[in-house]
């Protein structure tokens, strides 16, 4: 053989070598046509046994409808039946373990419940989805005296994880746990009792989640627990739990109860937020992270804390608009945490399930009380360091919340009390100063509105009277005002107290039921909004008698009456303890203005002081030399334009 056959030779070897590489599929396809291999290869298994079951099952079938087959034995049917089970079984078996993998046992079972009861609650847990289903606070009814349910999380809520185990999406919603504990009823009386609901892959692999109930509380802890399945979670350890639940009503009033009812998140840097209240849908999300997540109604809340984050929280509310409906709105939140490459690992969280009250929600020290709205931050601050304490205080010796009501109302007129003189005592000499200020401005004509000014003001600063000195202490009542606003509606002390013909101070009273509806009124008339708005009308009609007229503002006057009607329209369906702190209030300020009028202030004493501080030199203060200042420039230009 030649040197040119034998490099030909080699050429051609070659090119088979370069073709063989370049044409080799790569690892990604070989996996792709493996993972194709494989997905036929169970098909096919699926469909083989779907087909011997099918023909076991018709061969079954007319064995036994054929009563002539006489040669065919009971043994030979039981043997038939045998097999169809073994090859049906077979089949759902592998549909089991194709979608749950090692979880397949718990997919089916039948669904039973927990009952856990405590001094405060009843716990009921279910093993379908391992979940809390109801909650039920002992020392409350609803309006209506029936059982007080928080929430119930049946077959159309959600409580649990959504994750990938083994490359399946597993939804613990759906899949039935096992409690580690027989008793289907047991009551907590000294120790803290800790119940286990276990989603078991195998012996020493499961998933739990384990209740911790204390004796006389309504907080519990509630840890998630990972045992084992480190290796079954290692492709995708991010794991997305979700809540949903219907929120019911539970108070008198569907509108305000539902305009009180919503979600709040606190977020890991102390901020607030909270979902729309009054929005018929509304959605909250964050790449952040949160500390707690609060189903709040307006008297009580379920929220689930976490002892480290909540990451990636998101929440959603929907309004039920269907008036006949016993549930307000739908509630839904997420949240996301990680898992590390561990055989045990756990993450732990709180529940508080119970009412919203400030001094029990502060005493956890979690922020628990801010789903508690008590303003913005002044009113805040007078409701959580004045209004608050004092009526706690009361509350310790006094049943009747009525009177507690009184009581508190007396105390803040008390402390407003110098305000109120001081306004009062601003508007006696006004009144009395008046036919001189008349005097002035006659003086004056149409056109010298500056120097009519001038003049006034320096009438006022010769007798010692401060145009704004009545203003001035109205606005430091009114955070006051304000504060008593927010408290009334929020605090769960008035809720289902009666006094006089109310039955329930956290909500309106009605002494006459309508058959129909009034736009912006209401179905019902409320008595306690009615003697509001009548006080409101004397306690005006007779501070104004009080006061100067002022002619230059017809509309006041009109203004003034016309408030009452809005209150009216506006309290008719808000709380009665709300209504009856305002008409205490008003009554008192009619009295302490009566007693003023009569017995206190001697106008013609206030008219002889001021007439002899007109005698004092009193040196002019600067923003009266830069009023003056301003007046004669006036008048130097209204010169100039003259010339011109």
């Amino acid at each position: 053989m030649d040197r040119n056959s034998i490099i030909g030779i080699i050429l051609i070897g070659l090119v088979f070598v370069g073709y063989y590489f370049i044409s080799k599929p790569s690892e990604a396809q070989l996996a792709s046509e493996a993972q194709l291999a494989e997905m036929k290869r169970k098909q096919d298994s699926i469909t083989q046994v779907r087909h011997k079951a099918d023909s076991l099952e018709k061969i079954r079938q007319e064995t036994l409808a054929n009563e002539e087959h006489d040669e065919i034995s009971e043994l030979d049917k039981e043997l038939i039946d045998s097999l169809y089970i073994v090859q049906r079984d077979s089949v759902e078996n592998y549909k089991l373990t194709s979608k749950y993998g090692i979880f397949k046992n718990a997919a089916t079972g039948e669904e039973k419940f927990t009952v856990i009861e405590n001094e405060k609650m009843i716990l009921t847990l279910t093993n379908r989805g391992g979940k809390i289903y109801s909650v039920e606070l002992k020392d409350y009814k609803t309006y209506y005296q029936e059982p007080l349910i928080l929430f119930v999380n049946d077959e159309s809520s959600t409580f649990g994880m959504e994750m990938m185990a083994e490359g399946k999406p597993l939804i613990t919603n759906e899949m039935y746990f096992t409690p580690t504990i027989n008793d289907d009823h047991v009551i907590v009386e000294d120790q803290p009792l800790s119940v286990g609901m276990r989603l078991n892959a195998a012996d020493d692999k499961y998933i739990e989640y384990q209740y911790v109930i204390m004796p006389d509380d309504y907080m519990i802890d509630f840890d998630i627990n990972f045992v084992g399945l480190n290796r079954e979670l290692e492709s995708n350890p991010y794991i997305t739990f979700k809540w949903s639940s219907l929120i019911p009503g539970l108070e008198r009033g569907r509108d305000w109860e539902s305009n009180n009812t919503t979600i709040y998140l606190k977020m890991a840097d102390d901020e607030i937020e909270s979902l729309g209240e009054t929005k018929d849908e509304d959605k909250f999300s964050s790449r952040g992270s949160a500390q707690w997540i609060a189903y709040k109604q307006q008297f009580f809340s379920s929220i689930l804390i976490a002892k480290d984050k909540l990451e990636n929280p998101a929440a959603g509310l929907k309004k039920i608009n269907n008036t006949n409906s016993s549930y307000l709105k739908t509630f839904e939140s997420e949240f996301t945490f990680s898992l590390d490459d561990n055989e045990k690992q756990s993450k732990s969280f709180n529940f508080y399930f119970g009412p919203n009250k400030f001094s029990l929600l502060k005493s956890y020290d979690l922020g628990l009380e801010k789903v508690i709205y008590l303003g913005w931050t002044i009113i805040s601050w007078v409701n959580r360091f004045l209004i608050i304490p004092v009526f706690n205080f009361l509350g310790r010796f006094i049943d009747n919340y009525g009177l507690i009501i009184l009581l508190l109302t007396i105390f803040i007129k008390i402390i407003i009390f110098p305000f109120t003189y001081k306004t009062y005592m601003s508007s006696a000499k006004m009144r009395v100063l008046k036919p001189q200020v008349d005097a002035l401005n006659e003086k004056y004509p149409p056109g010298k509105e500056m120097e009519k000014q001038q003049a006034v003001m320096a009438l006022y600063k010769k007798v010692g009277v401060n145009p704004m000195g009545g203003c001035l202490p109205m606005l430091f009542q009114f955070p006051i005002l304000l504060a008593m606003f927010r408290f009334f509606p929020a605090s769960i002390e008035l809720r289902q107290e009666k006094f006089l013909w109310a039955t329930d101070l956290s909500t309106y009273d009605s002494i006459l039921d309508l058959p129909f509806n009034i736009p912006l009124y209401g179905d019902h008339i409320s008595l306690f909004t009615l003697l509001m708005a009548a006080s409101m009308v004397l306690s005006t009609k007779l501070t104004s008698a009080s006061q100067p007229t002022n002619s230059s503002m017809p509309g006041m006057k009109v203004m003034m009456y016309m408030m009452p009607v809005m209150m009216v329209l506006w309290f008719n369906n808000y709380s009665a303890g709300l209504s009856y702190y305002y008409l205490l209030a008003n009554v008192i300020t009619i009295l302490q203005t009566w007693i003023m009028q009569k017995f206190v202030v001697d106008e013609k004493k206030v008219l002889a002081q001021m007439e002899a501080n007109k005698k004092k030199v009193k040196p002019k203060s600067k923003w009266q030399q830069r009023l003056e200042e301003a007046a004669k420039q006036q008048q130097q230009l209204q010169k100039q334009n003259r010339k011109k």
